[in-house]
This record gives structure tokens, sequence and C-alpha cells, in this order.
């Protein structure tokens, strides 16, 4: 990937905001306090390229907008089905979950990705209050 100025301040900015998951929308607003001349194409563009080289990790949420994180170690994510928050899942249980698969069905993963859909605590909270 050649470099590009732009594409640099995407990545910056998906890694100063490393475990919040922000949208290419959310990018696009920080970069225009400093870039006003940068467009949301030019985010859009530069995250998928980013994401396909696996400098950042794009995160798919239905019938939302898609989420980037710059940990691109292997981890997993939750995503609140009510309010959309997606946040990383902080377990050791999942660990060698690849050597599991591949002891179970013979199966060589490459690369993982979970997510794990439902009600976040603050959400599951509101409900019952």
């Amino acid at each position: 990937m050649r470099y590009s100025k732009q594409r640099e301040q995407v990545f910056q900015m998906v890694m100063e905001k490393c475990g919040l998951h922000p949208t290419a929308d959310d990018i696009y607003t920080s970069l225009r306090q400093t870039n006003p001349s940068i467009s949301l194409g030019t985010v859009y563009r530069n995250l998928n390229q980013l994401s396909e080289a696996g400098k950042i990790l794009k995160i798919p949420v239905a019938n939302s907008s898609d989420r980037f994180d710059g940990c691109t170690h292997e981890h997993y994510h939750m995503i609140c089905e009510r309010c959309g928050e997606v946040s990383d899942i902080q377990s050791d249980y999942l660990s060698g979950f690849r050597e599991h698969v591949l002891e179970q069905t013979g199966f060589h993963a490459d690369s993982c990705q979970l997510i794990l859909k439902g009600i976040c605590k603050t959400c599951g909270e509101r409900e019952h209050t």
C-alpha cells in the first residue's frame, strides 16, 4: 500500500480511538477539525483499504454503520442490539479457540471473528427500572 497523508490521518484517528470502535462518520467528524478539506468518501475508502490490508479491523454491525478497531490482535466483540455499543470481550475462556476447532474438526482456521449480539448491561438495567 502506497503512503498517503490522508490514509495516515485516518489510521492515526482509528488508533487514537482504539477500544471505542468508531464509525466512519465518527472518524470523519474528528478529522474535519484539523483537516476541513477531507471528504467522507476519502475516509470510507481509506478505512476499507486499511481493513483489507489488515492494519485495522472492520466490525460489521447489522442495521447500523460498520465500526473500526485499531487493535488487530485476535479478540472478540459484543454488540448491543438496543444502543449499538460495541465492546471488546475480555475472556481467557476463548483463548485457544482456533486450536480447539482444529483438534475437533481438523479445520485450520487462519483467523476468527466472533461477535456476540444481545443487550448490554446498561440497556438491560433500563428495561428493569
